[in-house]
């Protein structure tokens, strides 16, 4: 598929990243939002994204004086009529995200794909309302975007072959590995399985089995050993097989929380404000030194996972069929 520019809805964290990861690889993008801080953020975060691939990924250093004549900065939607794709990237909010595709909508042809960047809002509450449901998509990016592999794309009930398509050939385009969600479940595939870590983490808490460092490190030295490397059904394969671990679990399941109610240790949090590093309160409190270091480590980190997937599950394996996904 023939992508040339592509709109950016939402300039935030995730934004900024998707941008840069667009540009980085050789798109135009008409990047939206109406507040000039954020735009000036999103503009030095861009061009530091850039110098990393540069410097990180091996991409050529004509980049650094290139990119910008590929990126248009707008504070009205007007400019993204001409887009081939968008992806709305703005809060968490259903009602948010209505009122902007009912701005985007006046302004894009029927057949102009939208994708909304969502970590767990289902996409056919999202779609059902709209003029054009097929059209939409969901789009679930991480971060660091301009980094990292994962993109998860979600099927709602009304999206058209095209659209879904449309979506994965744009993720391969720009460096992506894809999981193709088939059934619009609230949280997908990654936050569903990891809202299920959390709240077994707080719950060993509040039963006082460890502290929290405690917990963090024996998840950091034993799950953050594989994860990076393969995903729960292929550790299970490689350590033991299917039935021991079920053996296993039909002891330990019984134990494990399954409530609806959030642990203690959640609701906590949730009276106290504690929103982590944005506002230095969480688990753990934060120097503004710290919030950098925290910063920075991730950062590399993500960038020596990337270059060990790049080495040991090199997108190039990939059969003719993944590569295009309309052959």
């Amino acid at each position: 598929m023939d992508f040339r520019t592509i709109g950016v809805a939402g300039l935030g964290m995730l934004g900024r990243g998707i941008a840069a990861c667009l540009l980085g690889h050789g798109l135009r993008v008409v990047a939206f939002t109406r507040s000039k801080a954020t735009h000036r953020k999103a503009r030095d975060y861009i061009r530091q994204a850039i110098h990393d691939l540069i410097e990180r990924a091996g991409f050529p250093a004509e980049l650094a004086d290139r990119w910008p004549a590929r990126y248009r900065a707008v504070d009205s939607l007007e400019p993204l009529a001409d887009c081939d794709f968008v992806i709305e990237t703005i809060v968490e909010d259903p009602a948010a995200k209505q009122r902007l595709f009912d701005e985007l909508e006046a302004i894009l042809g029927p057949g102009v794909p939208i994708a909304s960047n969502t970590s767990a809002l289902p996409i056919t509450g999202l779609q059902r309302p709209r003029r054009h449901p097929e059209r939409f998509v969901g789009m679930h990016w991480g971060e660091p975007a301009h980094v990292n592999r994962f993109l998860e794309l979600i099927r709602g009930e009304q999206t058209s072959e095209a659209a879904f398509r449309a979506a994965e050939a744009l993720g391969r385009a720009v460096g992506k590995e894809p999981s193709l969600v088939q059934k619009d479940v609230p949280a997908f595939i990654v936050n569903r399985l990891a809202y299920v870590m959390y709240r077994e983490a707080a719950h060993l808490l509040d039963l006082g089995v460890a502290d929290v460092e405690t917990i963090d490190r024996s998840f950091r030295n034993a799950i953050g050993l594989w994860a990076t490397m393969c995903g729960p059904f292929r550790w299970i394969d490689i350590t033991g097989g299917p039935a021991s671990y079920a053996r296993t679990l039909q002891r330990v399941l019984p134990s494990c929380y399954n409530g609806t109610e959030l642990p203690e240790s959640l609701k906590r949090m949730i009276a106290e404000d504690a929103q982590g590093v944005i506002n230095r309160r969480g688990f753990y409190h934060y120097s503004e030194d710290e919030v950098e270091r925290w910063e920075k480590l991730f950062l590399e980190h993500a960038w020596n996972v990337r270059q060990l997937m790049d080495k040991y599950f090199p997108l190039a394996e990939q059969t003719d069929r993944d590569r295009d996904p309309t052959a």
